[in-house]
């Protein structure tokens, strides 16, 4: 009985101190959570500059169909565009213009292919 005393006035004596103590632990706890939990800043960072990064590639894509869409009008209505493209792309020539074409470089018969272009 004398032991079950002295184990209860010692607890009550230090009820305050255990008690800061519980609450001290709960706040560290509620505080990890908070910055590493599922939800927690760290996450949220992470989601944050993703978000940023995701802005610039629409901001992008946005400016790249202006200037695709610009291409197709003129195109659509401008012949020295179309003059040009044609050129470009089909290996179109006026009469009497001279083209320059650049040689290919020859592949090394001995080697294998793709040692040859490296070389």
């Amino acid at each position: 009985m004398c032991q079950v005393r002295i184990a209860g006035g010692w607890l009550y004596r230090m009820r305050r101190v255990l008690a800061t103590l519980l609450i001290g632990i709960l706040a560290g706890l509620v505080g990890y959570k908070v910055v590493f939990g599922a939800n927690g800043m760290v996450v949220y960072r992470g989601k944050r500059a993703e978000y940023q990064r995701l802005q610039r590639d629409i901001e992008h894509e946005i400016e790249e169909r202006a200037r695709l869409q610009r291409q197709v009008e003129l195109l659509r209505s401008d012949p020295k565009t179309i003059e040009k493209e044609a050129r470009e792309q089909l290996g179109y020539v006026r009469r009497g213009e001279v083209v320059l074409v650049e040689p290919q470089p020859r592949l090394d018969a001995k080697l294998p292919p793709a040692q040859a272009q490296a070389k």
